[in-house]
């Protein structure tokens, strides 16, 4: 295994996203640039810069084949053709940045075990849409108070997301607490976002209906094109939704083309009350639970999840996040099993070198570095129209 040197990324961000109007308007899909494939040197290494999320399902693609018959009448036969378009992030543990210079073998795609072969492979530096689904409520404890470390800690990281926008990014607020609230409509207009967050001033509400306001989100976002995200920042409790976690989980596996990421709230309190034995068994119990939930949110989509205790880390989520958005490979396939039957197809994705075997990274030093692979775990196979 030879040494390879590092290198820095400049990433390069193009305008390529339309306006968004509204919940009902759809948008077109912003096309990402081609890239040339530039793939690792060695059969077992990739080059790794120094520093610097999902499937879709694209709709079938008709293919019409004339054929004679045995009277020699033409007639015209049209088959729908599946395509898989799966969104796909590497980036190393530890530093969290973005690998580049993967090429499609090196993608090993298994659909419900099955290996699929990797047609094409870009990458996509793009403009983000999103959702700022934000908990505004005040745990009993703290109610009517209008500043509650949860509160706080949502502000503070509604606020480091906003400085990371670009011009050409279309931002949605909408809080939650029996119900949601729609603060402002997507708009790239910062000054509308800001006055948007810093509209709320004091919680009316205790209950905390997360699974409800995500299911109605998720919802109202199936009528924009694209790829779509949810930035979810809160305690991840819900207290008093009508749906299950079974059913929210559900609409969350059926939803395409969105992503979510999620940022819980209260970690300075929480860490506060176990040290001084403050927190009893259940209320710990509710919050390991909201933290499972937020965490299979995330990855059930391809997303990031954090716990942050501390305000300083906020810019480095969030740029992590900003990383994972905006750097993602788009592998495209044909799938083996071209049945159009509504079932959910479970997906794996791993890298492999020149001989199959596991793709190994290594630094300037021959050290072996850690990666993950952040792509959804399946999507559902359209049915046919009649």
């Amino acid at each position: 295994m030879m040494p390879i040197k590092r290198f820095t990324l400049a990433a390069v961000f193009l305008v390529l996203l339309a306006p968004a109007r509204g919940w009902s308007q759809q948008k077109p899909a912003p096309e990402p640039p081609a890239t040339d494939d530039q793939g690792p040197t060695s059969t077992n290494q990739i080059d790794v810069p120094r520093k610097k999320e999902p499937t879709e399902v694209a709709p079938p693609a008709p293919a019409e084949e004339k054929v004679k018959n045995p009277d020699g009448e033409i007639f015209s036969l049209r088959v729908d053709v599946p395509i898989v378009n799966l969104n796909v992030n590497v980036v190393l543990d530890k530093t969290h940045q973005f690998v580049p210079g993967l090429k499609a073998d090196n993608f090993l795609v298994l659909e419900d075990g099955v290996q699929q072969r990797v047609q094409s492979i870009r990458i996509a530096q793009t403009p983000i849409t999103a959702v700022m689904l934000l908990e505004f409520a005040a745990p009993p404890p703290f109610y009517p108070y209008p500043t509650t470390p949860f509160t706080q800690d949502m502000l503070n990281a509604s606020a480091t997301f906003l400085r990371t926008l670009k011009p050409e990014d279309y931002v949605a607020v909408v809080t939650y607490d029996i119900r949601t609230h729609i603060l402002t409509d997507f708009t790239n207009n910062k000054d509308l976002i800001y006055d948007a967050v810093n509209s709320l001033q004091l919680p009316a509400f205790t209950d905390t209906n997360e699974f409800d306001a995500l299911y109605e989100t998720l919802d109202r976002m199936t009528r924009i094109e694209g790829r779509k995200y949810v930035v979810l920042i809160s305690s991840g409790r819900d207290t008093f939704s009508k749906l299950t976690l079974d059913k929210i989980l559900a609409k969350v596996k059926a939803t395409p083309n969105v992503t979510i990421f999620t940022i819980s709230t209260g970690g300075m309190m929480r860490q506060m009350s176990d040290t001084r034995g403050g927190m009893d068994g259940p209320a710990r119990l509710d919050y390991l639970q909201a933290d499972n939930q937020m965490k299979t949110f995330a990855a059930m989509t391809g997303g990031l999840s954090f716990q942050p205790i501390f305000q300083g880390q906020l810019p480095d989520i969030f740029s992590q996040i900003n990383d994972s958005i905006r750097n993602q490979y788009i592998l495209t396939y044909r799938p083996t099993n071209a049945v159009n039957d509504g079932s959910f197809r479970k997906i794996k994705v791993l890298l492999v070198d020149n001989e199959g075997k596991p793709l190994k990274m290594v630094d300037e030093k021959g050290k072996q570095l850690k990666y993950s692979i952040i792509a959804r775990d399946g999507y559902n196979a359209k049915l046919p129209v009649e």
